[in-house]
């Protein structure tokens, strides 16, 4: 039950429907909670749908259960590092890779982690220290010490001054704008509870109530500084002239990348690179001109290139924390790359490494496919670069040395190799069905004899060594079919002749009730385990003639003359469930 929880999680997840994979993996686990792979796929659902809280637990938890198997810190590894929690992320990489120091993946992700942190710490460098009077200006409370100050109160009838202070509360870094503003000096000295000197003199600065008797008049200078205060300087539209040019660039960005597609789709791959290129040069936020470029090196067979475009959009992508399915097409195109790269079994390697971290990003059935087409290339690549017919012939003469010793054993050792080296050979196949046979592992031995049988048809030996299977199995029936198949080939084979007579033996005895209670009951038993006698007994017909056997013999005579009913009923005697006296 758990296993088909987990496979149709599988499915669901191969397909993107992670909610439903959870649902099933979560089944499976209900049914199997110790089984770490459950946990492990589970945490891949949740992180695919960025719910890495449950991701983490899922890993933790797989473990705990399994601490010795390196995918469980990769899946702990994803769910920190999509937390955000980077340091935690490379301490589960670190520790997998000390279990499994090869594993690519572990490596990749380490890789990774370590690039996001550096880059986290970097920003929090370059940021901006807080303003060290941010505190001051908060809230309402500022206002109310303004206002209960009887030297600020008059000021808050200044509209300019007003204006000043709340774009100071909003954002403190402004106050470097009016500091040359002796109202703003003296309101922070108000909320800060110091007094600050006025640039002419050395007396603390006093300003009159508003409901106070008017002072007397000041010296003329100080007069013409009051009417003529230094102007406020305007600040210049710098946030916004920049956010105009950047939205420019963006724009010619996706013109370049327009004429970068139009000319990738006319073959004019030079064309398409420098567009491409142009537009990184004017946008380096956009990924996609990054992996388009990578797909233009892989249409021209430039591989390195496409693979050095591939690794700097997963790097960028990394820094501007982008979308996971970008960061899987990057890596998808990258395993392509090599693949089309790969000239021997072990190239692939590197390839199906890239195609399964792309799976643990964004799972995308197209990376899956291209997954198991390069597993299924590697495996083919393996066997041709093993085949030897030489070695192949050598090996089965060792085994048919060991055959006639009798050391049966070491000679399915051999014919397996030889089978290693040449896996068309069925002389291989035929001999070890009969190392088989002679341990008694009779379905091995009748998967083998098949197996010949399927290569060469014409082999009287692959039937010889099935009849002789199925004889030992006590299926007289289909033993006698397939000796008579094997005589179509060699009339005269010997081997074929007496296996036919011994079939029939067997049968007759059955049919002349020769056979002993046990072997009977035996016989009786194995039968109705075999699907085809329990078809014709649940088949009402041959209840019926069955009954007309035993109670209407005029009947039974007519049922005689149709061949199919005669030929179920034999097989029911051999079988032993009908006798016929």
């Amino acid at each position: 039950m758990a296993d088909e929880a987990k496979a149709k999680g599988n499915a669901a997840f191969s397909s993107g429907d992670f909610n439903t994979a959870i649902k099933h993996f979560t089944e499976a686990i209900n049914i199997s909670p110790t089984n770490h792979v459950l946990y492990s796929n589970r945490s891949a659902a949740y992180a695919s749908l960025h719910q890495y809280d449950a991701a983490l637990s899922d890993a933790k938890r797989t473990v705990d259960l399994k601490s010795d198997w390196s995918k469980g810190y990769s899946r702990l590894g994803a769910a920190h590092l999509g937390l955000h929690q980077y340091q935690d992320a490379i301490s589960a990489y670190k520790k997998g890779l000390e279990i499994d120091p090869n594993n690519e993946a572990l490596k990749s992700g380490l890789v990774d982690a370590q690039s996001v942190a550096t880059a986290s710490d970097s920003r929090a460098r370059a940021a901006s220290p807080p303003s060290p009077f941010g505190d001051a200006f908060k809230g309402p409370e500022m206002w109310a010490k303004l206002t209960a100050d009887p030297t600020t109160r008059a000021y808050l009838q200044h509209p300019d001054f007003v204006k000043a202070m709340q774009e100071i509360q909003r954002n403190p870094s402004k106050l470097n704008e009016y500091l040359k503003d002796q109202r703003v000096m003296q309101a922070l000295g108000v909320l800060l509870n110091v007094k600050f000197k006025a640039h002419g003199g050395g007396d603390d600065m006093e300003v009159p109530e508003a409901d106070s008797p008017p002072p007397p008049p000041p010296s003329q200078p100080a007069k013409e500084e009051v009417k003529k205060p230094e102007p406020m300087p305007e600040p210049e539209p710098m946030e916004i002239t920049e956010e105009k040019g950047k939205m420019e660039k963006k724009e010619k960005a996706l013109k370049e990348k327009e004429a970068g597609n139009a000319a990738y789709k006319r073959k004019d791959f030079e064309t398409a690179i420098q567009h491409y290129t142009k537009a990184m040069e004017l946008d380096d936020e956009d990924i996609s001109y990054i992996t388009n470029r990578a797909a233009v090196y892989l249409e021209m067979g430039k591989y390195e290139d496409c693979i050095k475009d591939c690794d700097k959009a997963v790097e960028r992508c990394r820094e501007l924390r982008s979308d996971f399915k970008m960061i899987a097409k990057a890596l998808t195109r990258k395993g392509t790359a090599l693949v089309k790269m790969a000239k021997c079994s072990k190239d692939y390697d590197p390839a199906i490494e890239t195609f399964q971290k792309a799976l643990t990003e964004h799972r995308n059935p197209d990376t899956l496919k291209k997954l198991n087409d390069a597993e299924k290339a590697k495996k083919e690549l393996e066997q041709q670069e093993y085949f030897d017919p030489k070695i192949a012939n050598d090996e089965r003469e060792k085994g048919n040395e060991c055959f006639k010793q009798q050391k049966y054993p070491e000679a399915v050792k051999h014919y397996t190799e030889s089978l290693r080296r040449n896996p068309k050979d069925p002389k291989a196949y035929s001999n070890r069905a009969a190392c088989y046979t002679k341990l008694g592992a009779l379905p091995e031995g009748l998967k083998d004899a098949e197996k010949c049988i399927e290569l060469d048809p014409t082999f009287s030996k692959g039937y010889t060594r099935k009849g002789a299977v199925q004889f030992f199995m006590k299926e007289y029936d289909k033993a006698l079919e397939t000796y008579k198949e094997g005589l179509k080939h060699d009339p005269n084979n010997q081997e074929l002749l007496d296996g036919v007579r011994r079939c029939v033996e067997q049968i007759n005895k059955a049919s002349r009730g020769d056979l002993s209670p046990e072997e009977l009951k035996e016989r009786q038993a194995k039968a109705m385990q075999d699907p085809e006698i329990q078809n014709i007994l649940s088949d009402p017909v041959m209840g019926q003639v069955l009954i007309d056997f035993q109670e209407n013999p005029k009947a039974a005579q007519e049922h005689m003359k149709n061949p199919i009913v005669m030929n179920k009923i034999q097989k029911l005697v051999t079988a032993g469930i009908v006798q016929i006296r």
